[in-house]
This record gives C-alpha cells, structure tokens and sequence, in this order.
C-alpha cells in the first residue's frame, strides 16, 4: 500500500511538504501541489480517513437522522426527494453521507451525542423530527453542528431549512376562497409537527383576513396518513353537509378525502373542492387530478446539505434557508 513516504521519495520533497499538500493546507507552492498530486494518482495512493480524521480532528462526514422512516412513506416519497438533494449536495463536496436509523427505544438508549461520536461525524442533518422528539432539545444544546428540516430554531451551531409553510396554506385557502367556497374545512396533520402549526396558522389568517367564518369542528386531524384522512373526512362531511371545500395539509391526507367525497356520494370538485399541500407524484395522477401547494422537496434536502457544509466550513451567514411554494391548479378545485 502507499504511503505519504513514496510519494515524498518519487516527488523528491519531504514528508511534511506531501502531508500539507494533501490536507490543503495554503502554505504549499501551485506547482509543488500539482507535482505531488500527480505522483499520488500515479502511485494509486488512497489516504487513511480514519488516522487523517484523529489528526484533522474532522472526519469529513455528515450524518442523516431520520426519524420514522417506513414503507408507509413509500407513497409520498417526501423522504426519500429529501434524501437525494442531501445525497447530491454531499457528493458535489468532498463530505461523506452517513444515514443513522432511530427509534423511540433507540433514543432512550443512546443520546444524540453519543450517536454522532460514535459514528465521527462533524455534523449532522435532522428529519421527520416531532416537535417533542427527546433528541431536539439535545440537539438544540449541543456542540455539534446541526441543521434541522422543517423545525424552525437557530443558534449559533443550529441552523433550518423549511418552505413558507404559514404562507402556502395561505395560498392554498385564498384559492378556495377565490373558486367562490365559504365553508372550508382543514384536515391537518397532527400537533407535534411544526409544519401542521404553521399551516393551520395560514389557513386561520387567510379566513380572518378575508371575513370567511370557521368553526373549530371543521378543522380535524389525519396525522399525515391517507387511511386516517379517509376515515376523518366521512365523518366530518357527513356531520356537516354545509363544507363545500376542504384544505388537507399533506396530499397524502388529500387522496384520502377525495375517497371519502366520493364514499358519501358527492362529486369533486362539483359538490367539494379539494386541495393538498407537497404535490406528491401521486397527485397528479389521482382521479380528479389534485390541486395542491407545491414544495422543492430535492431543493429542501439540498439546501440543508449545503448550509450544513458551509457553517462546518465557517462560510455561513444566516443559519435559516427558506425555499418558496408554488400553487398547482388540477381538477379537484375546478
């Protein structure tokens, strides 16, 4: 195997020269750089990442924690887009990706430190974390660098990236308001999400603003799952012939009330409207097409991996990254 001390014996310089030189260190001439890493490539020299790591005290990985990763999310793929932009942006940098699978049982065992040292990351990227999950508050006090998806909190080794949740729910319900609907009902997600705060707090401030009247019975949750929705929305709609709309903050949630609508008998978007929030691929190929908010979820994982890497690197200058929404007009609220 190669060593630092070919490539200094062939290069015809000294050892610390090809160590400062393969590190990236500023104080190695062009020319000299160049010299030694062709004689590297030449030689097939690959470095020791781990000793390179003791001695850098960097290990040049990131973690991903993901919390409730499971096939049910194979519907919705929102995981898995996020997954990819994280995964290109680390590729793009000279980061590695290390994807660390947890539980409840998992958590109460280990804590989040002793994760991350364990594995020897320098820092890690969080997801499909609960507003009341044990490790946030842990990750909040930490020393690690950290970047949160979809929880907004900063601090000086904290840092997020989310969509405008408040003003994509806004636009979702001004929508509806626009189609002429009076009686919206929300299927949100459930309390222990951010994103489901912020959503109803559009929906909320769009209806006040707009002197639209709700009632507290028309908003209900379906805990992001189609089955749940399905269920809440036949009874909400059969308890409440009046809706003539309803906002459901995932499409997942928005597949399964359009089921419901068509279970008690009614038509979408004739006797209800329907719109979503994620535009899933699923979306747009459900009967009638769903209307929905759209978000950049690739763009999302991609930007919490390039924030990650820049407050690792000491190149950031706000910790916060928030990505726009866009709103897709189908069938179901036509």
């Amino acid at each position: 195997m190669t060593t630092i001390k070919d490539i200094a014996r062939v290069a015809g310089v000294s050892v610390t020269t090809v160590s400062r030189a393969l590190n990236g260190y500023s104080d190695v001439n062009k020319k000299t750089r160049q010299r030694i890493e062709e004689v590297a490539k030449e030689l097939n020299y690959s470095p020791n990442t781990v000793a390179r790591s003791l001695v850098m005290k960097k290990s040049k990985t990131i973690g991903l924690l993901v919390s409730d990763m499971n096939r049910e999310g194979v519907k919705d793929n929102f995981t898995f887009e996020v997954l990819c932009g994280i995964n290109e942006a680390s590729a793009n940098s000279d980061y590695d990706l290390v994807l660390f699978s947890t539980t409840s049982s998992k958590q109460s065992q280990k804590t989040y430190t002793q994760l991350c040292r364990e594995r020897r990351v320098d820092g890690v990227i969080l997801q499909g974390i609960k507003t009341d999950d044990p490790y946030l508050q842990e990750v909040v006090e930490s020393d690690i660098p950290c970047v949160l998806v979809d929880i907004p909190q900063e601090s000086e080794t904290v840092g997020y990236v989310t969509t405008d949740n408040v003003e994509g729910a806004k636009k979702a319900v001004a929508h509806l308001i626009e189609r002429g609907h009076k009686n919206i009902a929300m299927i949100n997600g459930h309390e222990k999400a951010d994103v489901s705060i912020r959503r109803l707090q559009g929906y909320m401030e769009v209806l006040n603003n707009e002197k639209v009247p709700y009632r507290s019975e028309w908003i209900k949750n379906g805990d992001f799952k189609e089955k749940v929705a399905e269920e809440v929305a036949m009874e909400l709609l059969t308890e409440h012939p009046e809706i003539t709309a309803v906002f459901c903050a995932s499409d997942l949630m928005g597949l399964g009330v359009l089921k419901a609508v068509n279970k008690i008998g009614k038509k979408v978007p004739d006797d209800i409207a329907v719109i979503g929030y994620d535009d899933i691929m699923l979306a747009s190929y459900a009967n009638p097409s769903l209307s929905t908010i759209r978000q950049d979820k690739f763009k999302l994982g991609f930007e919490a991996a390039v924030l990650l890497i820049d407050m690792l690197e000491g190149r950031e200058q706000s910790h916060a990254r928030i990505i726009d929404t866009e709103l897709i007009i189908r069938e179901s609220t036509k």
